[in-house]
């Protein structure tokens, strides 16, 4: 019987991402790696093989986290309109870090960086993009059968465009955008893509109608 680890995955796992994340792939070393997670050279390597393969975990479990965050941000109103709403508005306010607002999505970050001679980091990152695809697909789909957009609306297409958008958003966020001007742009997407007024205008036009 093995010996066992004395250390979480999850936990090596996250500090590993923080580092990648904060420096990029080629910048972060392998004393930065150990520095992070509190484990030695040989306790990694025992537990991830080279700082690739470390690397090609952290990005697994970063997209796994990724779909995962945008589901809770989908909030839990019944009707799917509303639930882009509640996405886009939280793309436009990204959470406060030590590092601000300037990491990004570190799947973009990694692919601009490696994807065009790592086919491995590609592959992982049209995976996780198609599966992000398809979560606004589907609440696409709900929202024609909602009776809340056209019903010769082409799901696959507007999804496309809705995540295009959307990861726009969080590359800008990465340059230091403000906030507002990102909630602008949100607005922007949910009245010109999807036809659907911001819910601050929403609650105006009710205001009046009382």
């Amino acid at each position: 019987m093995g010996r066992p680890r004395k250390f979480e995955v999850e936990q090596v796992l996250e500090a590993a991402r923080d580092q990648f994340w904060e420096k990029g792939y080629a910048a972060t070393s392998l004393d930065d790696l150990m520095r992070a997670t509190g484990l030695g050279k040989g306790s990694l390597y025992a537990a991830f093989g080279d700082k690739r393969q470390l690397f090609l975990a952290v990005l697994d479990a970063y997209a796994a986290w990724r779909l995962e965050v945008m589901r809770a941000a989908l909030g839990s109103e019944a009707k799917a309109i509303d639930r882009l709403r509640n996405l886009f508005q939280a793309a436009a306010r990204p959470p406060e870090t030590t590092l601000g607002d300037t990491r990004g999505c570190l799947l973009v970050n990694s692919t601009a960086e490696l994807a065009s001679h790592d086919p491995e980091v590609r592959t992982r990152a049209r995976e996780t993009f198609a599966a992000l695809e398809d979560l606004f697909v589907e609440l696409v789909e709900q929202a024609r059968g909602e009776g809340d957009l056209a019903p010769d609306t082409d799901a696959r297409e507007l999804g496309r465009l809705l995540l295009a958008v959307h990861q726009g958003m969080e590359f800008l966020a990465k340059t230091g955008m403000e906030r507002e001007a990102l909630g602008r742009i949100a607005e922007a997407a949910l009245e010109k893509v999807l036809g659907v007024a911001p819910a601050c205008r929403e609650a105006k036009g009710r205001r009046r109608q009382m």
